[in-house]
């Protein structure tokens, strides 16, 4: 079977790839017919694995970081060698991580290399940028040519420019942004798009505490890097109710005695809430998936739920789980530390900075908020426990929601960001063993 070899291990992996659209490449060479989805669901029928364990990051854009991700990952689970054999002697894991371009979102962003008057990207290279991550057409790329030239000519500008304003409308308009409420799929369940309010939220970001550094969401591009954020919560959905669900569905149909667990980090928690529901949240798999791990999810903390924030709306997602799609454990993460999900996805998703959810020891819960922070929410039956050492027994039980307090072991790097992709310890390899035995 063609896999990827962890560094210093014999373990390996296979790896499939989705573009923007939510179409699997067909480039790879050791595929067949370019595709690697055919490759694997050939050998899978012939090997016969006993268990598959399937990864989707969230933020990590290209190729080799997500690589680098999932071989941290896994090996983090496999050096567990007590929870592996736990698993009997007839374990027999197909190991698979899938890519996809997704926006930067948390570490990478922050603090990077943002065009101002001083040095950083160039106006070709931040356009360039822009272009890629939200796969505009030539109409979306004059859009955002006008609001980079309206930064150019201001960067320090101390209200948004009314050419820039427009051209955020147009590029809104353009990308089909749309706000149905915080009872919405991912891409829809952000507060409606207001240039002016982004841009003012960006000013205050420079200087509010949790910001202290500037970089995310500063000056004219703030608005830019909302609407990018919109578009990544978008194309995660996307991908994972269509190619990958369907993916994972011939998977089940080619492995038919295997046991499936499915693993998320940020908005790749998205991608798998995105192949557990299907098309709209409304097909299923040929049958339930065994354990799912949801780990710093950068997805709404009502999008599990049967009512939203006390109202009686059902969460996106909630159909699936009363289904159930998954008939062992869901364990999600959740931590104070985490900037990116605690501080940078309620900015992005348009709430204000005066209603304290950027208060990480604030009990009232937001509308909008993700379940990285607060855990799944909305839910009567969610059991909140703390996480524990890499030796401890949970006890999972089939059917049931963990939201597992992780602040001990996850995004304790400090930072602007929090570490948001500090979850490679030995206790979040643990927690997925453990509820892969379940």
């Amino acid at each position: 079977m063609p896999h990827r070899t962890i560094p210093d291990s014999t373990t390996s992996y296979a790896l499939i790839a989705f573009d923007a659209d939510g179409n699997e490449r067909s480039d790879d060479p050791q595929g067949i017919g370019g595709k690697m989805s055919a490759r694997i669901l050939q050998d899978a029928a012939g090997d016969a694995p006993s268990h598959v364990f399937f990864f989707s990051h969230g933020w990590k854009g290209d190729v080799p970081a997500a690589i680098d991700q999932y071989n941290r990952w896994i090996k983090a689970m496999t050096d567990l060698t007590a929870d592996a054999a736990a698993m009997g002697s007839g374990f027999k894991p197909l190991w698979i991580g899938l890519h996809w371009p997704s926006l930067p979102f948390g570490d990478e962003e922050i603090g990077g290399a943002d065009f101002d008057a001083g040095g950083g990207l160039s106006p070709e290279e931040l356009k360039s940028v822009y272009v890629e991550r939200m796969d505009l057409d030539e109409a979306g790329a004059s859009a955002l040519e006008v609001v980079i030239r309206a930064h150019m000519k201001n960067a320090a500008a101390r209200e948004l420019p009314s050419e820039a304003r427009d051209a955020y409308r147009s590029l809104a308009t353009h990308l089909g942004y749309r706000s149905t409420g915080a009872s919405g799929p991912p891409g829809e369940d952000d507060a409606p798009f207001d240039p002016d309010g982004a841009f003012l939220k960006g000013a205050a970001a420079a200087t509010a505490p949790n910001f202290a550094g500037g970089g995310l969401v500063e000056g004219i591009l703030a608005p830019l890097r909302q609407l990018s954020y919109w578009t990544m919560k978008k194309r995660a959905r996307s991908i994972g109710e269509s190619g990958m669900h369907q993916f994972v569905s011939d998977l089940m149909k080619a492995a038919p005695s295997a046991r499936f667990h499915l693993m998320g980090h940020s908005f790749g928690t998205i991608v798998v809430a995105g192949i557990l529901g299907g098309k709209d949240g409304a097909e299923q798999l040929p049958r339930q998936v065994d354990s799912v791990a949801l780990i710093q999810g950068a997805v709404s903390l009502w999008a599990f739920g049967d009512s939203v924030k006390g109202k009686k709306q059902k969460g996106y997602f909630n159909p699936w789980v009363h289904r159930p799609a998954v008939r062992g454990p869901v364990v999600v993460s959740r931590s104070v530390h985490d900037r990116a999900v605690g501080t940078l996805y309620p900015w992005a998703s348009a709430v204000s900075f005066s209603d304290g959810s950027f208060d990480p020891d604030d009990e009232d819960l937001p509308l909008y908020g993700a379940i990285g922070k607060y855990g799944i929410r909305g839910l009567s039956g969610a059991v909140f426990r703390e996480m524990m050492e890499k030796t401890g027994a949970y006890g999972f039980e089939a059917g049931k929601i963990y939201n597992l307090e992780a602040s001990r072991f996850i995004a304790k790097g400090g930072g602007l960001s929090g570490a948001h992709s500090d979850i490679d310890g030995p206790e979040v390899a643990h927690a997925i063993w453990q509820a892969a035995l379940v």
